[in-house]
């Protein structure tokens, strides 16, 4: 039968609104407004981290995302107050076979070396996540996907091998953004250097570890941004970016410390511009080693770190102790009783898992990733110290960081590590199969090698139900397991600050932590 019935109750759920015109997009200058300054004008954004690298399909990261959603876009695109918005597709309605779907793209796109943007490109890029041999740690997203037809230059039909709620979400994250043709043929080499997309934006050069210039794509579908240059400077200390975009040298500073808001907001040429946050920031245990093995252990460990004291020493208010995998935002969120700090307690469970007292361990942080990500390792490391554990803090760049934590099992030398997870999608299929669901294992997102057949069950469940009330009890059921059993130390989720130079209108900070400025001006 048709699956009408299925696209319904998504659509109520998701609070989509996709339709063959146009949506509403943010609006460039009005009519009428001052003309801008004459010249070439360049945005720089101080960034924390450099990118991994230009492949769309294979990056992990927010801060990639951020650089890359400027040169690639999506067939969906999801905007800032949570509802789902047409971009490269037109609609995806349900096709006449049970578990189909057509979907219909937009006309007179061309990807920015000229080839054009049509079903066969859509395709290719979806076969391309969907291949093994690519290594796309995103292709859960679109698993349930069986078959890809051209039905003819601006239609395809997918073909599901069952009803996947989140489908049309997931359409819309950076992962599955479209790559011109010509670049997927050339493989991975070139799509690691190189990047071909129908954005606003074209790659202009990549100097690693110091930024990414990208200039304006003058046949860009849709008008042009105003902005001519961007440039997305790696600045990792938190204090350098503050001195950099106080003292003009660039427009935008990511992860103001939450101590220097206020100082930095009483500048009258830079706002402090605060954005609700979907990242949860958590410390996940290598489960298949030892200690980590014993739940006991990782129970402990939650019981010994007092998270509310982090929060309220180190965040002034812009970060919430985490009561579940995810943040309350997020279709599925079932809140826990947070682990209250019991010392006793913690060291009730460590001896009676039989670890005693001064034993090692090593904990694996980044460095300008997430705010205060190091204040917050050492103070992990003090208060394990008080359930006598002994923590040594190991530090890598992002970019080295990343595939170093999801090593496969064999080469992964983890045995705890911290993390961020934002959910762009809004549902918890995206925040909990991907990190808790055994087939997930690294070098997917389940870094710490979690594995359990229920929760492998209830997370199967929910994704191929379509009643949205059903699919947030099979949630709440593995979210209560997941809690207690404690994969991770469970820490916050955060607030986002950022420092915008006061002549700079119209730039985004997204809550999944994208930046865009394909709509942004300068004074």
């Amino acid at each position: 039968m048709r699956t009408t019935r299925f696209w319904i109750v998504l659509l109520t759920l998701m609070g989509l609104a996709l339709s063959a015109c146009v949506a509403p997009m943010p609006a460039a200058e009005a009519p009428g407004a001052p003309a801008p300054a004459v010249g070439p004008k360049t945005l720089t954004i101080a960034s924390g981290t450099d990118i991994e690298n230009m492949n769309v399909h294979r990056v992990t990261s927010s801060p990639s995302f951020s650089v890359l959603e400027h040169i690639y876009e999506t067939l969906f695109y999801m905007n800032p107050e949570g509802e789902l918005e047409p971009l490269l597709a037109e609609s995806l309605e349900p096709g006449e076979e049970e578990h189909t779907f057509i979907l219909k793209l937009r006309q007179g796109v061309n990807f920015s070396d000229g080839t054009p943007f049509n079903a066969e490109a859509v395709k290719m890029n979806l076969e391309y996540v969907l291949n093994p041999d690519n290594g796309s740690a995103f292709a859960f997203l679109i698993s349930r996907i069986r078959e890809i037809e051209v039905v003819d230059d601006y239609t395809v039909k997918l073909i599901l091998d069952s009803d996947f709620a989140p489908l049309a979400a997931h359409l819309s994250h950076g992962a599955l953004a479209m790559v011109a043709p010509s670049a997927l043929e050339q493989g991975n080499d070139f799509l690691a250097n190189n990047a071909i997309g129908t954005g606003p934006y074209m790659l202009e050069r990549w100097d690693r570890a110091e930024s990414v210039t990208l200039v304006r794509n003058p046949n860009y579908w849709r008008e042009p941004p105003a902005i001519d240059r961007l440039v997305f400077k790696v600045v990792q200390e938190d204090g350098a970016r503050l001195v950099e975009v106080e003292a003009g040298t660039v427009d935008i500073a990511v992860r103001v410390p939450p101590a220097e808001a206020a100082r930095v907001d009483a500048n009258p040429n830079v706002d402090v511009i605060t954005t609700p946050g979907l990242r949860t920031i958590y410390i996940f245990f290598n489960v298949t080693r030892e200690p980590f093995d014993d739940v006991r252990v990782r129970q402990a460990i939650n019981y010994a770190v007092d998270v509310e004291a982090i929060v309220n020493q180190l965040f002034n208010g812009a970060a919430r102790v985490s009561d579940a995998p995810f943040a309350p935002p997020i279709f599925g969120y079932k809140p826990n009783p947070p682990y209250a700090r019991d010392l006793e307690k913690a060291r009730a469970l460590l001896a009676e898992a039989g670890v005693p007292e001064g034993t090692s361990l090593v904990l694996y942080h980044p460095t300008g990733r997430y705010v205060q990500d190091a204040l917050v390792a050492d103070a992990v490391r003090a208060q394990l110290r008080e359930v006598g554990l002994e923590v040594e803090l190991r530090t890598l760049e992002w970019p080295q960081y990343v595939p170093f934590v999801r090593a496969p099992a064999g080469e992964n030398q983890v045995q705890f590590a911290m993390l961020g997870w934002s959910t762009p999608t809004m549902d918890a299929d995206y925040a909990l199969y991907a990190l808790f669901h055994s087939s997930e294992h690294p070098p997917g997102f389940n870094g710490a090698f979690y594995s359990n057949p229920e929760v492998d069950r209830l997370l199967d469940e929910a994704r191929t139900t379509v009643d949205p009330e059903v699919r947030r009890e099979l949630y709440a059921q593995a979210i209560d397991i997941i809690w207690e059993e404690a994969p991770w130390l469970f820490l916050y989720s955060e607030v986002q600050l950022t420092a915008i130079r006061t002549n700079v209108e119209g730039f985004i900070v997204h809550p999944n932590e994208r930046l865009i400025a394909t709509y942004a001006d300068k004074k």
